[in-house]
């Protein structure tokens, strides 16, 4: 009889942590699991971007250990795959006797793909170099594509974002089939279909590519937010005037957006949302027809997430707000979940979810990881929180600059070697509208947490620690602890 659980994980691609809780955002399928289940309120990802985050997601490592820097296909890339000895969890359900199987977004490294990894590839997109995947174009200067760029001047259109000498961004629009998600879920289904009687036990990973930018999405979603307000509020309108000079640099270009486009905007990030929602619940319907059911542990989570609009930025990137790095995390697992229906509010990270995985087992990673096992919060116990601080790591994504940030539910201190620093106090000013870095009140405060952020890049062998007069630019050095 089988009692390990199979494994279904949906990772859809920059979605919003808090899109799981807006009740203007039409999620019935994911708010069913989240009634039946549990959910993270305060689950965050290491990295802004998808290789790192990934990786991290399958390592339970944060970048300074697993080697992945920042997307691994891009021109000027500083890291294109994982450091040589690490594992993925995959390996180790391999040696549990899982069959394992992949669909949708790899991006995690250059030179290996799902199937070097432990898994049976279905429909992957962003795979390793060697697939030749489309998605994996542009790893040298097109200038050929820039040099068939008009030079004549345009009237912008609806939704466009003008850069002269760049192709032409429309920000939202309208299309059938997304980054091909469904295809993507289609092959997942495909082979769930083979597996409703399969006595051995099995790990299925759909990563879709909504709701990334631009929000391009079918018009049947669109519609129903056609009566749907949108406001926006303080967080939409905030001038950064204390904050680093490139999150105001990058915040220009989407002033060019009028109120009413930026509405719109979030109305199409919404309408992805529900279209990924949609297409969690085909996932669903399908493994309903399993004889097991009710022994099937169901992850809905994200890479990172996305400002839609707060501080008058879109995407993600080096901007360190809440969020670009709040990211849903649901867990249904009917068997294996204590009094169901819990909303929980600890911080947890991207990292924790390999470590639970295996601890589900009785196994462990053999490299040093940051991720703790989740599994606690399953059994319904009686716990100090997993992480007093949660970190994040990145130097940016082709356009680089070293940022390392610390935070609890009360203040977050984020390191910025290319600029200022910031501080909030995240009790009176959730948003992140006022940086409190040169209040000469806050010099504890900004003392304590540089102590922990330096803690974090000892026990993870950050190399930020160089004391060279032009390079050593924190408040506060490692030699504070």
């Amino acid at each position: 009889m089988q009692t390990k659980p199979n494994i279904l994980v949906f990772m859809t691609d920059q979605q919003r942590g808090d899109s799981v809780s807006d009740t203007r955002i039409l999620m019935p399928n994911t708010r069913k699991l989240m009634a039946e289940g549990l959910a993270f309120t305060e689950s965050y990802c290491p990295a802004p971007h998808c290789c790192p985050s990934r990786a991290t997601f399958f390592t339970g490592q944060y970048p300074t250990q697993h080697g992945v820097w920042n997307n691994v296909c891009v021109q000027n890339t500083l890291s294109r795959r994982l450091n040589p000895e690490t594992e993925l969890f995959s390996h180790h359900l391999k040696k549990q006797g899982y069959q394992s199987f992949f669909a949708g977004k790899w991006h995690v490294c250059y030179d290996t793909g799902p199937e070097d990894h432990g898994f049976e590839e279905l429909y992957v997109t962003c795979n390793k170099e060697s697939k030749n995947d489309p998605s994996n174009k542009a790893m040298s200067p097109d200038w050929e594509m820039y040099k068939r760029i008009s030079s004549a001047a345009h009237k912008r259109k609806n939704g466009e974002i003008l850069r002269p000498g760049y192709p032409d961004y429309v920000h939202y629009g309208v299309t059938e089939n997304p980054f091909n998600d469904e295809d993507v879920v289609n092959s997942a289904l495909d082979k769930l279909k083979t597996l409703r009687q399969a006595d051995d036990p099995w790990m299925m990973y759909i990563g879709t590519l909504g709701p990334h930018d631009p929000y391009f999405v079918p018009q049947a979603f669109l519609d129903l937010y056609q009566d749907v307000e949108v406001e926006l509020t303080d967080i939409h309108h905030d001038s950064m005037d204390k904050q680093p000079a490139y999150n105001r640099k990058v915040r220009r270009l989407f002033d060019q957006l009028s109120i009413e486009e930026k509405k719109q905007a979030i109305k199409h990030y919404w309408a992805f949302c529900t279209y990924e929602d949609h297409l969690i619940g085909r996932v669903i319907d399908e493994l309903k027809q399993h004889d097991k059911f009710d022994n099937t542990l169901i992850l809905l989570t994200s890479d990172h997430g996305d400002y839609n609009g707060e501080h008058g930025l879109w995407c993600k990137g080096l901007p360190a707000y809440k969020g670009a790095y709040h990211i849903p995390t649901i867990v249904h697992w009917p068997v294996g979940i204590k009094q169901p229906g819990r909303t929980l509010s600890d911080l947890i990270s991207l990292a924790d979810i390999a470590p639970t995985f295996l601890d589900i087992l009785n196994c462990t990673m053999s490299q040093p990881i940051v991720g703790k096992s989740l599994l606690p919060y399953f059994n319904n116990e009686n716990i100090p929180p997993t992480h007093s601080y949660l970190h994040t790591q990145t130097n940016g994504n082709e356009i680089y600059g070293i940022q390392r940030t610390v935070f609890n539910k009360e203040w977050k201190l984020v390191f910025n070697t290319f600029d200022n620093d910031e501080l909030y106090d995240l009790t009176k000013d959730p948003d992140e509208l006022i940086n409190l870095i040169d209040d000469p009140d806050s010099i504890p405060i900004i003392k304590t947490l540089y102590q922990e952020l330096w803690r974090f890049a000892e026990k993870t062998n950050d190399s930020i620690i160089n004391p060279y007069i032009l390079v050593g630019l924190a408040k506060f050095g490692p030699g504070i602890l």
